[in-house]
């Protein structure tokens, strides 16, 4: 048995499975069932990744009860987990009376770094940058004419130092924002970078470390708000003042404490990880982008607030970077992303970041709900009981019967779930 297999990356698919089959790391009922998951054109797929062997899938569903900017939506949601598309559908509900997310975008820029080392005069070197901004300009649109001709391109160029840690200056850093319309637009901007670097560091005299995108990007930063009625949050154990006070209590620990704050923002990117995938979108890249946003006051903090207004209402605000795209790269070649911009009502790119964001919003409202009144295991326990009888074995109607008897026990794990399962099958 080797995992050194030369060439694989030449091999079809069938060549690559039955090579794997023969070395011994995959079963014969392993490779009959990677063999027999496949949607994507074995073209299509081959052209997204290397060495491709398979397809896996993951369920897809929708939430619902989504307006924003006044549009109803349907959100489609590609997921493993249980209650996170129940929770989000669930948070969306609660807005709806109150005009559901109102969202604001200023600007749409990807930030493309060139960085230099090994200057004389950071100062001068600066200067020089600001005086060939023209230049500057043309040279991008030379790199890149045919997204100029779209209404895109170079929008600014932000020179920027660097400092170690005794202080000193050590780099510069040219950023170069750029529109790339409704694209993602990572090859855009690189293409842009390799267009303008070299000229660039000739004119400055150092050395140019690298140039490439920035996933931090703060220049393309979307909000959405949302209100909800202290009358709507009340539950039969708690009044919803009481509820709303504890939702800004929970999030104000979460911008105190890091451990907290991590797991808060899990729960935002939750939904917003589902809807990227749904549309063929970089969840990396946006989660690189957020976490780093949660961490620019110098300490890792809560991406959502809630606060209280005069009018005895709760107000959520979610404010990320969120640079998606709607067209180009796997989007344009995965089926089910297409049919799932139709979903959503998409226009632009910028129609699908306020979506992502007002994803993330009532998924976080949902969750500090459930935390600070019932608590979040009762919230969980119905799917989580389903997916215990799933991996029991449990086909057809013993899902559900299975899943409820799992819901009457005092100890609801997989162990409980197998002999309960016998016993129906008995």
């Amino acid at each position: 048995m080797t995992s050194n297999l030369s060439k694989f990356y030449k091999k079809t698919r069938a060549e690559r499975l039955a090579q794997l089959h023969e070395e011994g790391f995959l079963s014969s009922d392993s490779l009959k069932l990677i063999e027999a998951n496949t949607v994507l054109e074995e073209t299509v797929a081959n052209s997204l990744i290397e060495n491709q062997i398979g397809q896996f899938p993951l369920p897809m569903g929708v939430a619902l009860n989504f307006i924003v900017d006044g549009k109803d939506i349907v959100v489609p949601m590609v997921v493993e987990e249980p209650s996170v598309i129940a929770a989000c559908s669930n948070g969306a509900k609660f807005m709806r009376p109150l005009g559901g997310f109102k969202t604001t975008v200023k600007e749409r820029g990807l930030i493309g770094q060139i960085i230099i080392s090994d200057l004389e005069d950071f100062e001068q070197a600066k200067a020089t940058i600001l005086s060939h901004e023209q230049d500057i300009f043309e040279l991008a649109k030379e790199a890149h004419p045919s997204i100029v001709a779209r209404g895109g391109g170079l929008l600014s160029i932000e020179p920027r130092f660097i400092k170690n840690e005794s202080g000193d200056i050590e780099f510069l850093t040219i950023h170069l924002i750029v529109d790339v319309k409704d694209a993602m637009g990572a090859n855009i901007v690189n293409t842009l970078l390799e267009g303008t670097k070299n000229q660039i560091n000739e004119w400055l005299g150092g050395n140019c470390l690298m140039s490439i995108l920035s996933n931090y990007n703060d220049h393309s930063l979307v909000t959405s708000h949302c209100r909800v009625s202290f009358d709507d949050l009340a539950t039969s154990d708690m009044d919803g003042e009481t509820i709303a006070k504890r939702i800004v209590a929970a999030t104000r620990y979460a911008k105190l404490d890091p451990y907290r704050a991590a797991t808060h923002n899990k729960g935002i990117m939750n939904g917003i990880d589902s809807v990227l995938i749904a549309t063929g979108n970089d969840t990396r890249a946006v989660a690189a982008g957020a976490h780093a946003f949660a961490s620019r006051t110098g300490s890792y903090q809560s991406m959502s607030n809630w606060t209280i207004n005069e009018q005895r209402e709760l107000v959520g605000e979610l404010t990320l970077p969120m640079p998606v795209g709607s067209v180009g790269g796997a989007i344009s070649v995965l089926p089910l992303a297409k049919i799932n911009q139709e979903l959503l009502q998409l226009e632009s790119a910028v129609d699908l970041a306020k979506a992502v964001v007002s994803v993330g919003l009532a998924q976080n409202f949902s969750a500090l709900k459930a935390l600070v009144s019932e608590g979040i295991q009762r919230g969980h326990m119905s799917l989580h009981a389903k997916s215990l009888a799933i991996h029991a074995g449990a086909t057809g109607d013993e899902i559900d019967e299975l899943a409820n008897q799992l819901k009457n026990e005092k100890q609801m794990n997989s162990k409980r779930a197998t002999e309960l399962l016998i016993t129906i099958r008995s």
